[in-house]
């Protein structure tokens, strides 16, 4: 049997539905389940199919999140209840049977940026996550369909998105409660049994995100929407690099019929990765950051370097094509300067 506690989360209305209030008294409490097993998970989940297509909360706890560091927990949030998928009791076994499900068309996986989620899944269980909503993106698209200019690296925390009342307006304290016992003991989320506070911190990180969805779904136009499917699956390629060139990976959604008979059909947008060599990326990325932040500010497109957690030598840009062609261009003329 499921290991079963209490928590809230928002019955999420059908898409174009307005959503009444964000007092608590208006959420519905659900069962989160710490699953071991495949057999504990809802078999609509297991066997995707589109008949019964699905949104669902995502999210994965770990030691050192990314191709090498530990995936420990992966939260699933349905309107009626939460998993939290335990790979290290489980083991990797029921990570796999998730597998069909991560990478279905089918299901709509809504996350808070999942660029690192979707390394670790890719390098040490083979899953290429797709068909996501990355509510980080999202909220950027909205700023941008009201007018604000893209500002560089202005991307708004989990923390912060709970707290808009826009989307949430709830404030979330004990994400930093559980920030500070990750670094005083990295290897937290290894303990076992779980405790209430591990299972009541997973749960959280998961229970407002179809709340959330719901809303930013209804503020984007059909060009945002767009954005925001493409985008999605270039943030969950974007530390995926291989051999293949992404080769492996689902083609990206293509422009909507009706986007395409516009006459301002937008842009196509793309992942460009850029060598850098052994030694240099320090000079890539300036004083404070000031030479990668010039590149930034000069190009309408997103730039991302793997820092500690790697890759080491690589510069991602996503963008439109012209504008990640710019930012390729500028870095590899810096390249050539040293």
């Amino acid at each position: 049997m499921a290991n079963t506690q209490q928590t809230h989360l928002p019955l999420p209305p059908d898409p174009g539905d307005k959503l009444q209030g964000e007092d608590e008294a208006h959420f519905s409490s659900v069962p989160i389940h710490v699953v071991t097993n495949p057999s504990q998970l809802p078999v609509e989940f297991l066997e995707p199919s589109p008949e019964t297509q699905l949104v669902i909360g995502f999210d994965c706890e770990g030691v050192d999140l990314c191709r090498h560091g530990t995936l420990c927990i992966m939260q699933l949030a349905f309107p009626d209840a939460i998993y939290l998928v335990d790979a290290i009791q489980g083991g990797e076994s029921v990570i796999q049977a998730c597998k069909p499900a991560l990478e279905s068309n089918y299901i709509t996986k809504v996350i808070h940026d999942c660029k690192r989620d979707s390394e670790a899944l890719y390098f040490q269980f083979g899953i290429k996550l797709h068909s996501v909503v990355d509510t980080q993106i999202a909220y950027s698209l909205i700023k941008e369909q009201e007018g604000h200019a893209r500002v560089p690296d202005d991307y708004i925390s989990f923390v912060g998105l709970l707290a808009d009342p826009r989307y949430c307006g709830i404030s979330y304290d004990e994400k930093e409660e559980v920030r500070v016992l990750l670094r005083q003991d990295p290897k937290y989320w290894t303990y076992r049994p779980l405790s209430e506070q591990m299972i009541r911190a997973a749960a959280d990180d998961v229970r407002f995100l179809l709340y959330i969805y719901h809303k930013m779904v209804q503020k984007l136009n059909d060009k945002s929407l767009w954005n925001l499917a493409v985008r999605g699956a270039l943030y969950c390629r974007c530390f995926c690099i291989n051999d293949n060139h992404f080769a492996d990976w689902p083609p990206l959604p293509p422009i909507p019929e009706n986007i395409a008979a516009d006459k301002s059909i937008p842009e196509e947008e793309v992942l460009s990765v850029v060598d850098v060599p052994p030694g240099k990326m320090g000079r890539v990325i300036g004083r404070k950051g000031a030479s990668i932040l010039s590149i930034k500010e000069s190009c309408n497109a997103e730039i991302f370097i793997g820092g500690a957690k790697g890759p080491p030598d690589k510069v991602f840009i996503i963008g439109p094509v012209k504008q990640a062609k710019k930012a390729e261009a500028i870095l590899r003329g810096k390249l050539l300067d040293f």
